[in-house]
């Protein structure tokens, strides 16, 4: 309940002397028949009409409460909101070759991507989201989908070795995400590719899946992962176990960057999992989905139902003082 004149309330503390007056009135008698002695009808029992006789007093107190919170015009606030929400498709394209197993990030490069993927994803409520893993060959992991809880479970089945890891074809997995968003009626359409290596597979080249993807109006933000110079890489000993080899790290930037600026999106580089999530976190105010809010507010007086219940106390305290308890003159 909202009070469109609140100030009137602090009437109530007219409240106080009221009452203290009544009681010193009270206590200073004032018989109505002046007797020599009261001795005879000290011991008589005392009746209903005795209970009673500061309820009228306590009626008229209400009824000038309730008065006052009628002056301050008490009302029923109905509010009424509406969103209109413009959302985002995007597609996630991860690598998950070999080289992604590297131990430059912590625990290893596609941990990292996983981690940091997750997160963007709870931050994208109501854009439709979808994933494709790629190395020497492309597929799609989940289409464009809401539904986030699904979606996390699908990312953490993406694993090194899902697919053929003979190499890294970057052309074929942008060309898979474009695909998923071909048919997509969404006003904004994004792709976000991550890769740690040199395109050395698949039938199309990165350029010309980024002319495909500007054809379509879809911006491209490309991510290289791996840190500047050398990196632990996993190798199989003489014996077939799993060792980690120091090598170079070669990230294709050029072609990278060709297809960001293409199509209108960024490249960037990380080095470790907070440069990572730095990336992600920029591409996600980079991307921000339109949100309009309308708000229509009803006000609705009240104040009749107070005056109202007012009288009503004043009439029964009449009622009460000249019927039940009337005084002798």
């Amino acid at each position: 309940m909202h009070f469109a004149s609140p100030y009137y309330l602090w009437l109530l503390v007219l409240i106080a002397p009221m009452v203290g007056y009544y009681v010193w009135r009270t206590l200073q008698g004032g018989a109505a028949i002046q007797i020599s002695s009261i001795r005879g009808v000290a011991n008589a029992p005392r009746t209903v009409r005795y209970y009673l006789r500061h309820l009228p007093f306590a009626l008229r107190t209400a009824a000038f409460a309730l008065l006052v919170v009628a002056l301050a015009r008490p009302q029923d606030v109905e509010q009424n909101t509406s969103t209109n929400t413009e959302g985002i498709d995007i597609m996630l394209a991860i690598d998950v070759s070999a080289s992604m197993l590297a131990r430059d990030f912590q625990p290893d490069r596609i941990t990292a991507a996983k981690e940091v993927a997750g997160s963007f994803i709870a931050d994208r409520y109501g854009d439709r989201i979808g994933l494709v893993a790629f190395a020497a060959e492309a597929f799609t992991q989940s289409p464009l989908t809401t539904d986030q809880s699904t979606l996390q479970t699908l990312l953490s089945r993406i694993r090194s070795g899902l697919i053929d890891d003979s190499g890294t074809a970057i052309g074929n997995g942008l060309a898979t995400a474009i695909n998923r968003l071909r048919e997509s009626d969404a006003k904004s359409k994004v792709v976000i590719l991550l890769t740690d290596g040199v395109n050395n597979r698949g039938e199309i080249t990165p350029l010309t899946a980024a002319e495909i993807a500007k054809a379509q109006n879809i911006r491209v933000y490309t991510i290289g992962v791996g840190t500047m110079g050398l990196a632990p890489y996993p190798a199989v000993d003489m014996f077939g176990n799993i060792t980690y080899v120091k090598q170079k790290v070669e990230i294709d930037e050029k072609t990278l960057t060709a297809m960001a600026e293409m199509t209108g999106g960024k490249y960037f580089r990380a080095t470790d999992n907070a440069k990572l999530k730095a990336i992600y976190d920029e591409i996600n105010q980079l991307e921000k989905s339109k949100v309009e809010v309308f708000e229509h507010i009803s006000y609705h007086e009240l104040f009749l139902h107070w005056v109202l219940a007012a009288l009503g106390l004043l009439v029964l305290e009449f009622l009460l003082s000249n019927l039940v308890l009337k005084r002798i003159p």
